[in-house]
């Protein structure tokens, strides 16, 4: 007998081996009609596999969590089928899912073309309504091979030649065509649906080396039904409404070059912006005890040995060296001997330094010190992205210097900031996680165990609820991660906090305790918009470029309809200036309509709009942006109503 114990706690009994569509047929028909997968004892597992032994079944359908990982992976297979009917010769490689669907590397020496994704698109289809039945076989690994290299699938066998000898291969039909994979799959084509769309072509190298032939990639995105699929599309639609980039070039914030890759050129306006943000959080941190320093760009190799950071990091440093000149001949020359300096690819070696500097009590902790630290980090060309991924960057960076038992209190203390400055932002949708130690870590198990816990115990205290992000730390300690959802219900990852015991001991950065014993202080490694260049890219799409008035460049523009109000307007405009309002003026020979359009694409949040009879009346006309009506109000009481709402949250609240 085969005892099965289901998700309401309920057993069935069977005679002998079952598979998941025996199950779900014994609960009802319909649920096996609607039956994708099985859960065995927490593993997703084919539908026809046999359940030999007692255990825990959860029936898989559409709607289930796990659900759509099955179907993209289907999906992918059904990609490749197409693709192998509509272009005989062509050899698959590999298919992975990836996050919102699926990619498959594809061996053809002509190239695809934009047109062939519909053709694809619509094989895809037919298939799917042939309703392809699935079955999974197990083959020697020499077969496998011998197999592959037959009909010709060379990368498959190179993949197969790869694994263990003795192991043996599972090979996934659908109808007559079949894949090395693991699985699981769906029971026949029809289970996938027509919730999919061919997104675009790009190249690959083979296993990802440059020495290895170029492949063609296509990428595709599937979802369980054909309402997901569109709001998906919707959504991307809106994102690249929305994109950064895009809107960088409109608002003229920032631009980039090839003589610069991955840094920043800030225009006036992209830096106005960036300054309202670095003196609102300057502010917040000197309110609650900071003290701000400023360390070296440049550091000898020495010092990033010590910490551990240059086996870690060294390939995604700026290294440069420090040569010694010689001063033979009379004048100096190089000889050739060097140190090795680099750019500091984050602050928290130079923290430490200022830390050791004097001897440290007890009662001197915690010790909050920040820094706009300009760091550099050597990402790849084809890693870069705008402003989200760039290889300069600014950190709003901080590290407490506190005793053990301090560590809960200032976790909830920094929690409690990162809240209140994410609500001043407009972004209070933040799930939060704790990410454990990755496999390559520094310190001992006992060590991370203390530190796991401090973590956990302060979001606890902090009364946070939280997921576990396994093996996702930083090399020398546990963090928080902070995951932000935004207007379009995109996820973002923002800020950091790590707990780290490691580097104090590495630097040798000490304390005398109550009893006059030297002791090492536990080193909080925290940022809270991460980097100024990501944390404002985030800002500009969360918005879709427009921004809350106080984060605005250009708050008000002063415009005119009649040359006969250009007095009035210079003279409102420099109103407005006086009572700190950033404020263009706007008396060009152009009709009102056209001002009104240009500034508004330009996202300006308020046109004030003056003509005769505003000029007379001593009034504006106040047009915002997003919004039909305007509103006619006196020009003090206009000045006052737009100073207050120009001001940063937290000057607002100080009032």
């Amino acid at each position: 007998m085969v005892a099965i114990t289901l998700p309401d706690g309920s057993q069935r009994q069977y005679d002998g081996a079952v598979t998941g569509t025996d199950i779900a047929e014994s609960i009802s028909k319909s649920l096996a009609k609607k039956a994708l997968a099985v859960k065995v004892d927490g593993v997703v597992c084919d539908l026809f596999g046999e359940i030999a032994e007692d255990a825990a079944v959860e029936i898989i359908t559409r709607d289930h969590p796990d659900a759509l990982d099955i179907i993209r992976h289907d999906t992918a297979h059904l990609l490749a089928q197409a693709v192998q009917e509509l272009f005989p010769g062509t050899q698959v490689t590999i298919g992975p899912n990836i996050a919102d669907g699926f990619f498959y590397d594809f061996a053809r020496e002509e190239p695809f073309s934009s047109d062939d994704l519909g053709k694809i698109e619509k094989r895809m289809g037919q298939i799917v309504e042939e309703a392809r039945p699935t079955r999974k076989e197990v083959w020697a690994r020499d077969k496998a091979i011998a197999h592959f290299e037959e009909i010709g699938e060379t990368y498959k066998a190179e993949i197969i030649a790869d694994l263990p000898e003795g192991e043996d291969i599972s090979i996934y039909y659908h109808g007559d065509w079949h894949d090395l994979c693991r699985g699981p799959h769906l029971p026949s084509t029809k289970h996938i649906g027509k919730a999919f769309k061919l997104m675009k072509l790009a190249g690959a190298y083979w296993r990802g080396d440059h020495r290895n032939a170029m492949l063609q990639r296509i990428y595709g995105t599937a979802w369980a039904s054909e309402k997901e699929l569109k709001a998906y599309l919707l959504r991307l639609e809106e994102a690249e409404k929305r994109d950064h980039r895009k809107l960088g070039r409109e608002m003229d914030l920032f631009h980039f070059q090839a003589e610069a890759q991955g840094s920043v050129f800030w225009h006036a306006n992209g830096f106005l912006i960036w300054r309202a943000l670095e003196a609102y959080i300057r502010r917040r941190l000197d309110a609650d005890g900071y003290v701000e320093v400023k360390t070296p760009q440049l550091l000898d190799a020495k010092l990033w040995e010590m910490s551990g950071h240059w086996s870690k990091f060294r390939d995604a440093m700026f290294v440069v060296p420090d040569e010694i000149p010689s001063m033979d001949d009379d004048a100096p020359v190089l000889t050739g001997e060097a140190d090795l300096m680099a750019l500091k690819p984050m602050n928290c070696p130079a923290h430490v330094q200022i830390f050791k500097q004097g001897i440290k009590s007890y009662r001197d902790l915690p010790i909050r010190m920040a820094e706009f630290g300009c760091c550099h980090r050597n990402e790849a060309h084809g890693a870069l992205h705008g402003l989200m991924r760039v290889r300069q960057m600014t950190q709003d960076d901080a590290h407490i210097f506190c005793r053990e038992d301090q560590i809960i209190e200032e976790t909830k203390r920094f929690l409690d900031l990162f809240s209140r400055v994410y609500k001043d932002m407009g972004l209070t949708d933040i799930a939060y996680k704790l990410a454990t130690r990755p496999e390559q870590r520094a310190g001992d198990d006992a060590t991370w165990d203390r530190a796991e816990k401090a973590l956990a115990d302060s979001l606890t205290a902090a009364g946070l609820e939280f997921d576990i992000a396994e093996g996702e730390g930083a090399f020398y300690g546990p963090k928080l991660e902070f995951h932000l959802t935004d207007a379009i219900g995109r996820t973002w990852q923002a800020g950091t906090y790590q707990l780290d015991y490691i580097l104090p001991e590495r630097l040798d950065a000490s304390y005398v305790d109550e009893t006059g014993a030297r002791q090492r202080p536990v080193m909080l490694h925290r940022a809270v918009f991460g980097t100024f260049e990501r944390f404002i890219g985030l800002l500009i799409e969360h918005y879709a470029g427009k921004l809350p008035l106080w984060l605005a460049p250009v708050q008000v523009v002063v415009a005119t309809i009649t040359s006969e109000a250009d007095d009035y307007a210079r003279e409102t405009a420099a109103a407005f200036a006086a009572k700190g309002v950033r404020v263009a003026l706007d008396i060009r020979n152009e009709k009102i309509n056209y001002k009104v359009r240009e500034h508004s694409l330009a996202k300006i949040p308020v046109i004030a709009v003056v003509g005769a009879r505003e000029a007379e009346e001593k009034k504006v006309s106040l047009r915002r942006l997003g919004e039909r009506n305007q509103e006619v109000a006196p020009r003090d009481e206009a000045i006052a109503t737009l100073t207050q709402e120009a001001l940063a949250p937290d000057m607002r609240q100080a009032e």
